[in-house]
């Protein structure tokens, strides 16, 4: 009897794995996967001791409606960055959240939700999910210590140019914890 669990188990495994090889099931796995981390993974304000300062480069960047921005041209406000992509599984698990946080604090805070994939692309996976924030390219150098190794990472910079957010991976971004978050960091 137990043999027979233990090979049902490794069929079991065998068949995961062969899932996760093929591309066409494997994203769809990948997703329901990162979406469960999501909400383990918490948004944490980094120590105030901690925290590092940007430096207000000439980073200059590009929206999908091709409009110019500059990153100096943001000091004193509270911003908020995702790097992310169209192909990314852990990406695509936080942008329903990272619209829903969007739409409620867009007047009060900057996002710059930034990729390296073509325009075009981001414009029809923007339509094919009815998202509503801007998406950002970069022109030129990004920051270094804003420079992202891993995708999605997220950067939350206060009034004072501190870096007080550094998350890595997928979170639910319109959680209660984060909106704290930013109604702290728009009061400080």
């Amino acid at each position: 009897m137990k043999n027979k669990l233990i090979t049902k188990q490794n069929i079991l495994v065998v068949i995961v794995i062969a899932l996760l090889l093929i591309p066409q099931t494997r994203q769809p796995i990948q997703i329901v996967l990162h979406k469960g981390l999501s909400f383990v993974n918490q948004s944490t304000i980094i120590d105030k001791e901690e925290r590092k300062n940007i430096s207000y480069e000439n980073w200059q960047l590009i929206s999908d409606n091709g409009h110019h921005l500059n990153l100096t041209d943001l000091k004193g406000k509270v911003i908020f960055i995702n790097f992310w992509a169209t192909w990314c599984p852990p990406c695509i698990v936080e942008m329903k959240s990272l619209d829903q946080l969007y739409n409620e604090f867009n007047d009060s805070v900057v996002f710059l939700y930034i990729t390296n994939d073509d325009l075009e692309t981001v414009q029809k996976f923007m339509d094919k999910n009815n998202y509503s924030f801007r998406v950002y390219n970069p022109i030129n150098k990004i920051p270094d210590e804003l420079v992202a190794k891993s995708i999605p990472r997220t950067f939350i910079i206060n009034k004072k140019g501190e870096i007080a957010v550094d998350e890595k991976g997928a979170i639910n971004w319109y959680s209660d914890k984060v909106k704290e978050q930013l109604n702290h960091l728009l009061t400080e």
